[in-house]
């Protein structure tokens, strides 16, 4: 099957893939499509939107449309890293001996839902570390594999923050984009009641497989990036750093730290993923500014005056895009 072929049957695959969700998940069409192309980019999605938007629900209803393994993680105070990844248990085999055996936890899944990541202690979010960057975790002396595709999808609240633990940078910065969940508008709430509250409840369609996705998640890596457009995403990476000669007044004015590689690296990628849903084989400059948002919203801190004067990551980017030209001049 040549490339044009594989882009066109991605294309069609990515559409069905939205439309079924698109069956359950009322409105958030952006929303729906940022955790589409995270999912097949390979890497994680944090969603930050306030209680009952259907976070739980557009994961479950992914999981449901990939006919993947999906499982939930709702985080807590008193989680503990053992309750996320597993331990090994003493138990009597048949001839009486002790012997330990593995039991695993929750993460061993390929579609995971780590609810209210920032409830739990930074000592329990590290546990989901490895397993996000590596695809492994390792218990005492052993290293187990995930299961692939492996996704994870966090979610955190932006109004209750009593009690909660904020997400280093670190962790942040695994995640390949992080999407910002609206409220839905009159007509999408009405829909939102008809569809839950009527005696019969909408369901996906299983489109894709595992194998399919995997298939999917390499041909994106397949295909190509210019390099004028690779250019354009190190310029927007470096103007998110106050000391860089692409930096607006905003960032020399408002920002602590900048965005680190990953964050060109999410450009990219997700550029690709924007590409193949149109069919295009080649990333464009736009693909890249598509991205910029949920890729480089969480990987900006603020200093303390950014912070009094209220201003957002989102607008750091957008006077970014505005700033940055897409063709640097000679």
């Amino acid at each position: 099957m040549s490339i044009e072929q594989r882009a066109e049957q991605f294309k069609q695959a990515f559409a069905v893939l939205q439309s079924e969700i698109g069956k359950v998940i009322v409105g958030q069409k952006e929303i729906v499509e940022d955790t589409l192309v995270c999912f097949f980019a390979k890497g994680h999605a944090l969603l930050e939107g306030v209680p009952g938007l259907g976070k739980t629900m557009l994961v479950r209803t992914l999981a449901s449309a990939c006919d993947l393994d999906f499982s939930r993680i709702q985080f807590t105070p008193d989680l503990m890293p053992a309750d996320i990844v597993g331990t090994d248990v003493v138990h009597e085999d048949e001839n009486g001996h002790r012997v330990f055996e593995f039991r695993p936890g929750p993460i061993h899944s390929q579609i995971v839902l780590a609810d209210e990541i920032n409830r739990a202690t930074p000592k329990t979010q590290s546990a989901m570390l490895e397993a996000m960057q590596e695809g492994t975790v390792t218990i005492g002396r052993k290293t187990y594999t995930m299961k692939q595709p492996f996704f994870v999808m966090a979610t955190q609240n932006p109004i209750e923050m009593e009690g909660t633990y904020p997400l280093p940078e670190a962790q942040l910065d695994r995640f390949l984009l992080k999407v910002h969940l609206a409220l839905p508008a009159k007509d999408e709430l009405k829909e939102i009641l008809a569809r839950t509250t009527d005696a019969a409840t909408p369901t996906a369609n299983k489109v894709i497989n595992a194998e399919d996705a995997q298939t999917y998640r390499a041909f994106i890596r397949e295909l190509m990036a210019a390099a004028n457009v690779k250019d354009y995403a190190v310029r927007l990476v470096m103007g998110t750093h106050r000391e860089s000669e692409y930096a607006p007044d905003i960032v020399k004015k408002y920002v602590r730290y900048g965005s680190s590689p990953r964050g060109a690296q999410a450009l990219t990628i997700a550029g690709k993923v924007y590409a193949a849903m149109d069919g295009r084989l080649q990333v464009a400059f736009e693909d890249v500014r598509r991205a910029a948002y949920p890729a480089l919203r969480h990987r900006i801190l603020l200093n303390f005056e950014g912070e009094a004067e209220g201003i957002t990551t989102d607008t750091i980017v957008k006077t970014l895009l505005d700033h940055v030209p897409e063709v640097e001049a000679p």
